[in-house]
């Protein structure tokens, strides 16, 4: 039976990014209900859920092994154990919600009250260490392309966490039989003629923002490392940042762009060393970009000697006008958490005061964020409401694999809920762009390097989530399960 409940669980993550087999989702939640129904015992139950949640997370994070690879000489024991060691930390996510959803008879609500400790069993991942909300369980509608775009609109009013509430009670609700399955057409009738509406009935806000120039180098992640290739890859970034630039003059002349500046963005590492200490690469790259600002991911050391993962904010001259350093670190991978009384990592970084909002000349209201910010719903945004949101990011570390492109669809559902175009320049891919609807505007594959230039468009006025962010999934889950534990009962 363990057996079964690893398979059934590593199939129902094929309706995660990016397969997106809806179906897959479907038939796992009926096969943990049935466990509900079955199990013997709570203790039974218990080790149905919780070896599917070992089989769920273990499939939906196999890119990981992909970043241990990257170091196979410094961490070749944690090869077979990456993502089985995450998703034993991750499948108690899954269990516990099994077990608690017993409370209330068999039937709808019992539905009902497994979709909402669903979810907020989903959202308190971010209490882990420094939190890992990776693959919410309502990603699944983030399929690319239109419907897609359709599909992720109520994100805006309740997150992605609002949709893992939908999403998971569909997955069950459609065994439920005949009655069910047609009001859920109706209802997912309704859920695509909304989107439609909100996809052609836009708020633009009267602001202007930039053309962008997203930089990929297609930089192996050795040569990173290594002093040689590093100096091969700023000079192939000091060239394409050329070429992107004469490209987006080009643009901002033409009259559908209008008169806009023109920011450059390097990603995450696209620097390799320390920029603001080194005054000559900041000329090399100021002639480069000739005369435009840019944003550019470097590491930076302060006066105690600590590293902080940085993005920097660069004048037409070449002079450092902002730093941003990261300030939610990658747990296991850019810090190790202090329980562990023995050294994992050869270095560790420091984090930064947290999401801050840069109102700069060249580059209007923006929010630079760093790599594994943007997977956390809700905390994107600084005090101040910017008007697009920056994201640089390396994912070569995860090869390609399913990783750079989960990574991709987080960045698409936070500009649904912010109302804000977001933009994300990866060194070896995915480099993309969308709208403030979540739309893409245009792409650079895994494994090209080049150039992506575009008028990015105006933010939207502030959404409902934007204003109240996961307070309002909280309280639907919150109040659908108390509801649930009421007429459960009051039925029996």
């Amino acid at each position: 039976m363990i057996l079964a409940d690893l398979v059934v669980g590593a199939l129902s993550a094929l309706a995660l990014p990016p397969v997106y087999c809806l179906p897959a989702l479907a038939l796992g939640l009926l096969y943990l209900y049935r466990c509900t129904q079955d199990a013997s015992s709570n203790r039974q139950l218990a080790v149905h859920a919780f070896f599917f949640g070992l089989g769920y997370h273990t499939a939906a994070l196999s890119w990981l092994t992909n970043a241990i690879l990257t170091r196979a000489h410094d961490f070749w024991w944690a090869v077979p154990i990456a993502a089985p060691g995450c998703a034993l930390i991750l499948a108690p996510f899954i269990m516990v919600p099994v077990l608690l959803c017993r409370l209330v008879p068999a039937g709808p609500w019992r539905m009902v009250l497994l979709a909402s400790l669903w979810t907020l069993a989903d959202m308190a991942r971010v209490f882990i260490f420094t939190g890992f909300p990776w693959n919410p369980t309502g990603s699944i509608v983030e399929i690319p392309g239109l419907v897609g775009d359709l599909l992720s609109q109520p994100a805006s009013i309740i997150g992605v966490d609002g949709l893992t509430f939908v999403v998971v009670l569909l997955g069950l609700l459609v065994w439920e039989g005949r009655k069910h399955r047609l009001g859920l057409g109706c209802f997912l009738l309704v859920w695509l003629a909304g989107g439609a509406y909100a996809l052609t009935h836009r708020h633009d806000l009267p602001v202007t923002n930039p053309v962008v120039v997203l930089v990929q180098g297609n930089v192996q992640e050795r040569d990173i490392l290594s002093r040689d290739g590093a100096m091969e890859a700023f000079r192939l970034y000091l060239r394409l940042t050329n070429e992107g630039v004469a490209k987006a003059r080009d643009l901002a002349g033409d009259s559908s762009a209008g008169d806009r500046s023109i920011v450059y963005l390097w990603p995450e590492s696209g620097f390799p060393g320390l920029l603001d200490e080194d005054e000559g690469a900041r000329r090399m790259i100021a002639r480069a970009a000739d005369g435009t600002w840019g944003m550019i991911g470097s590491d930076r050391r302060d006066e105690a000697n600590r590293y902080y993962n940085s993005i920097m904010a660069l004048d037409e001259s070449g002079q450092v006008r902002a730093v941003y350093d990261k300030s939610t670190l990658v747990p296991f991978g850019e810090y190790q958490p202090r329980f562990i009384p023995f050294n994992l990592l050869p270095g560790q970084l420091t984090p930064g005061s947290g999401v801050t909002t840069w109102d700069l000349p060249g580059l209007g209201a923006v929010d630079p964020l760093v790599c594994y910010e943007v997977i956390f719903s809700g905390r994107v945004v600084g005090a101040r409401r910017p008007d697009w949101i920056a994201n640089v990011t390396n994912d070569a570390w995860f090869g390609n694999s399913a990783g750079p492109r989960q990574h991709l669809a987080t960045a698409r559902i936070r500009a649904v809920e912010e109302g804000l175009p977001v933009v994300q320049a990866a060194n070896m891919g995915i480099t993309a762009a969308f709208d403030a609807s979540g739309h893409e505007l245009g792409r650079l594959p895994w494994g090209h390097a080049g150039t992506l230039v575009l008028a990015l468009p105006s933010p939207h006025r502030a959404t409902l989530f934007s204003r109240y962010g996961r307070t309002i999934p909280l309280a639907l889950c919150l109040l659908s399960g108390a509801m649930a534990v009421f007429l459960g009962y009051r039925r029996k």
